[in-house]
């Protein structure tokens, strides 16, 4: 066994004024140019205080080490202090200890020592920050310099391959969703963008509220929760995104979700900001946050799912995101004046209904083959993640496997 600290060691080089790109580290790309990220500008005004990383070097973010923030630099650049960089020692090879660093048995060393440096819950073990000096006390077996570069090249071909099918299957979902969004416009094409506004179809709106909870979702039946702002996320409502209500918080039940609920998202992202979905099911303790409306709708003239459907279409997301407001592309807002005044000249409810159900045959094939494809992409990132740490941990030959 080797102590990490023997093999890497911290460097905190910092040139003022240096002509060097400034990188970002991705859970899947590794280390990278953040140009290649985002086209938004840099908030620093001065690079000065950035620290440089070499080719060769290893990056982590140390709040996100353990969702697999780190790789190894391609060339040289400069990196926030929310970052620490690593260089290796005389006979360590960097992708092998990137590799390691990834593996199941790293993460458990990690959690041991997070619990050490005051992470008193599990949600405050999931945003420790895990500086080097944390680091360098594991104990880990680095064979010779040799087989760390067999190893690491071993992974990098069989991850490769694993890479390479799962992009096969995110296409295949990015297909099956175009495939599902026509479908909806052909069930929407009747409804104008012009002519009585939703505000005539609402009976009450509630909004709720964002206290300090959990980061852990629980069922919203028997314990309190607090529902997040991707609930509506895809048009569909999605009760497992929340958090639990600590129990030394009061619970609100004036704004708790009931059936048949339209939940609107007032603040997400220029994509999913205005999503809208119904509530399918009862959750007596599962309550609004407040980048959430809850609209409840005049049923004997609206559906609400065919309502939740012409919001979801392209001709009204046009609408919403012409509203939308904030200074930042991540997170914009609508306002609920906004939401009940767009235009929803809805036929006979009777026909809506209609049309609901001849939407849900002709999606129904279509969601379940997106789920298959999901379940089959969590297998594969799950055989990824087995397979690194098989191999860092000795239990795979990679002399046999070549």
């Amino acid at each position: 066994m080797t102590r990490f600290g023997h093999a890497m060691e911290k460097i905190d080089e910092r040139i003022p004024g240096a002509d060097l790109p400034l990188m970002s580290v991705s859970q899947t790309r590794g280390v990278i140019r953040r140009s290649e990220l985002t086209d938004a500008p840099q908030r620093a005004e001065s690079l000065d205080n950035y620290k440089v990383c070499r080719a060769n070097d290893i990056v982590f973010n140390k709040m996100s080490i353990r969702s697999g923030a780190m790789g190894v630099a391609a060339e040289d650049g400069l990196v926030t202090y929310h970052y620490e960089v690593m260089r290796p020692r005389h006979g360590t090879n960097a992708h092998f200890i990137a590799y390691l660093m990834k593996s199941s048995w790293f993460t458990e060393e990690l959690i041991k020592r997070e619990r050490g440096i005051g992470a008193g819950d599990q949600a405050n073990v999931r945003t420790t920050e895990v500086p080097f000096s944390v680091l360098k006390t594991i104990d880990a077996h680095i064979p010779d310099y040799l087989e760390q570069r067999a190893i690491a090249d071993y992974l990098d071909r069989e991850t490769a391959r694993i890479d390479t099918l799962i992009k096969e299957q995110q296409r295949l979902i990015a297909m099956l969703h175009e495939r599902r969004q026509a479908a909806v416009e052909e069930a929407v094409s009747i409804v104008a963008t012009n002519g009585p506004r939703l505000k005539h179809l609402i009976r009450s709106v509630r909004q709720g509220w964002s206290p300090q909870c959990y980061a852990w979702p629980t069922d919203g039946v028997e314990t309190w929760a607090v529902l997040k702002a991707g609930a509506a996320n895809g048009g569909r409502f999605r009760p497992m995104e929340n958090k639990e209500l600590p129990e030394d918080e009061a619970p609100r039940p004036d704004i708790v979700v009931a059936r048949g609920d339209l939940i609107v998202s007032r603040a997400n992202t220029r994509e999913l900001v205005g999503s809208a979905a119904v509530v399918e099911g009862d959750f007596p303790r599962l309550m609004l946050c407040d980048k959430l409306y809850a609209f409840s709708l005049d049923e004997d003239r609206a559906d609400p799912r065919f309502v939740a459907a012409v919001l979801g279409s392209r001709r009204w997301r046009d609408l919403i995101e012409l509203e939308a407001t904030g200074a930042s592309h991540s997170m914009l807002n609508v306002s609920q004046s906004d939401i009940v005044n767009l235009p929803m000249p809805l036929p006979p409810v009777n026909e809506q209904r209609r049309m609901v159900a001849r939407l849900d045959r002709e999606t129904a094939k279509i969601d379940r083959l997106i789920v298959e494809t999901e379940r089959f992409i969590a297998l594969a990132r799950e055989r990824r993640a087995a397979l690194i740490t098989a191999a860092v941990t000795g239990q795979i030959d990679v002399r046999e496997a070549a």
